[in-house]
């Protein structure tokens, strides 16, 4: 293992909104990085957009033969990987074209369509578990190496258990559910990992205006995308972190 090694990053879901915005700021900053898209053209062009030291790979992580080659094409070409940036995640599996109050009314408990809260589930939770496993020897081969995961605040059940939180009707068992269930299960590996050279941290963007919620957040994905960077440049930040955009009071931590 070497000491003085080039950072190597990977970005899921890097050719648009905030993974995008979180490749760009990883290349302007010396990083290898691998820009991870299900089409290798929407890569392609996203790459061509960001300029030098990014490169697009085929990137689909509900499908294990996906993940294996970009992992395999990772190893061959770098032999090691610094940063892993789970960004990919999907809202819904719905029609398209919908309101995002269509959307969250349609994933209430009571009615949710399981076939849909197993497709999003399958995305934000298992997938983005199955990159983490398979990239995880990579991670080991660095001298430090990160994990960040792009999960939301919508997911944090001590912030929907109080009655005073603003959002907590948006909390619905297909996607906030799934960023629960995404949140525990990254708290679980930093926890494991903690004695390792791997950190795990996880980071909110806030509600921002991607095609997560038909564009209809309130902070622009340059504002919703400073804290996901924040956090995939920052080396010196303890593992086991949750953040998100730095409140009023000037606080940026999640609660669980």
């Amino acid at each position: 293992m070497q000491t003085n090694q080039k950072k190597v990053a990977l970005v899921t879901g890097g050719n648009t909104g905030v993974g995008f915005q979180v490749a760009k700021a990883l290349a302007d900053n010396e990083y290898v990085v691998y820009l991870g898209a299900r089409d290798l053209r929407k890569g392609e062009k996203a790459t061509a957009e960001i300029g030098t030291g990014v490169k697009a790979i085929q990137l689909d992580i509900t499908d294990s033969d996906s993940i294996t080659a970009a992992a395999a094409q990772i190893e061959n070409e770098q032999g090691y990987l610094s940063l892993l940036v789970n960004n990919a995640a999907i809202s819904h599996a719905g029609k398209a074209g919908r309101t995002l109050e269509e959307i969250l009314g349609s994933q209430r408990a009571s009615i949710a369509s399981i076939d849909e809260m197993k497709t999003v589930w399958n995305t934000n939770v298992f997938g983005t578990l199955a990159v983490t496993q398979s990239f995880l020897p990579l991670l080991r081969n660095a001298a430090a190496a990160r994990i960040v995961t792009v999960s939301s605040a919508l997911g944090s059940l001590s912030l929907n258990s109080n009655p005073d939180t603003p959002f907590r009707s948006g909390f619905d068992a297909v996607y906030g559910a799934s960023k629960t269930a995404l949140n525990g299960i990254f708290l679980s590996l930093a926890i494991e990992l903690e004695r390792s050279n791997i950190k795990v941290n996880l980071v909110s963007p806030g509600f921002t205006a991607t095609a997560l919620n038909n564009f209809q957040g309130t902070d622009t994905v340059e504002e919703g995308s400073l804290e996901p960077i924040r956090v995939a440049l920052a080396e010196d930040i303890p593992t086991g972190s949750f953040t998100g955009p730095i409140t009023s009071e000037g606080d940026n931590s999640v609660p669980w």
